[in-house]
């Protein structure tokens, strides 16, 4: 029986199950790669970004093919001819995602983990935003009260307290501009994201062979190549796991899961040291705040949706 056929005899309920489990499995894989990037400390950033672009890239291909994504970058390849500035505009998405992914594997081992961990919990909200102004999507009350305490904590962060770090705003305002960019030219999916990843490909092999501390001309250091090697492995797993949830979930539950990344990124970055000062726990509350009220949004719409179904089979 195919992987279809299987979804489609599972009981609604063990579905969603399934979905939950896969996704917050992802989320453990990422916060491992956040706290394993720290470990790595022979290595500078822009090394272990290299090495996970690079490793990274052959298991995403493989996915896709697998799971029968391949016609998504045939057609976006197709466009190359037909679209002026397809190259440009491909190169510059690629640019977006490869700063995201380097800022997410330099941090940790250069005291910035809280200040991604912030970020990733600020985006959800600024996404919300960038719908509002830059598609016109209707806001609820509640994401409008969740976007004030928002509001509310980066002020504080930014006058208060005086220590709104650079990573934070590059994680909560970069995701959303390359996010806005895919849907923009139409690229929202598996196969923009390959695209993306091959375009950096050269990049991440430069940053590899300038680091020079795994590969040094022709030697090759083995402890350091098993550590890269692992590093791998737990990418690819995060990034498997977590498309593989993606279909066993509706909008609303996955919208709601997007909060367990941050909370085990915080939890990584305490772990590794960092502390939040007394004058950053106001942000903190208004962003926690902010995420509650989304939760129970979010809560509120699959109950909503549980119940429009029973009508529908009543």
């Amino acid at each position: 029986m195919s992987s279809t056929n299987i979804q489609k005899a599972m009981p609604p309920h063990q579905h969603t199950t399934l979905g939950v489990t896969l996704n917050i499995t992802a989320s453990l894989f990422f916060a491992l790669m956040f706290a394993y990037t720290s470990q790595l400390s022979a290595l500078g950033g822009e090394e272990i970004f290299g090495w996970r672009m690079f490793l990274t890239f052959p298991c995403l291909t493989a996915f896709i093919i697998f799971r029968g994504y391949w016609p998504q970058v045939t057609s976006i390849y197709r466009r190359r001819y037909r679209e002026r500035y397809f190259i440009v505009i491909r190169l510059l998405s690629s640019f977006l995602l490869s700063f995201q992914l380097w800022i997410f594997v330099w941090a940790p081992g250069n005291d910035y983990g809280l200040a991604v961990s912030l970020g990733y919990f600020i985006l959800p909200l600024t996404m919300v935003m960038v719908g509002r102004l830059a598609f016109r999507d209707r806001m609820s009350r509640l994401q409008q009260l969740a976007c004030l305490f928002a509001v509310l904590g980066i002020l504080n962060q930014l006058v208060v307290s005086q220590t709104l770090a650079w990573p934070t705003l590059a994680v909560c305002l970069g995701y959303p501009g390359y996010f806005w960019l895919r849907r923009q030219t139409d690229t929202n999916n598996i196969g923009g994201l390959w695209f993306d990843m091959i375009l950096a490909l050269p990049l991440a092999l430069f940053f590899i062979m300038q680091g020079g501390q795994v590969i040094s001309g022709p030697a090759v250091d083995i402890h350091l190549l098993w550590a890269v090697l692992g590093l791998g492995l737990v990418s690819a797993l995060a990034l498997t796991f977590q498309a593989l949830s993606a279909p066993h979930l509706n909008l609303s539950l996955f919208g709601l899961l997007i909060y367990v990344e941050p909370v085990l990124l915080m939890l990584v970055a305490l772990a590794l040291g960092e502390a939040i000062h007394p004058a950053e726990w106001p942000t903190y509350l208004a962003i926690w705040l902010s995420v509650i009220i989304l939760t129970v949004e979010g809560l509120r719409g699959l109950k909503r949706q549980r119940g429009a179904k029973r009508l529908q089979m009543d």
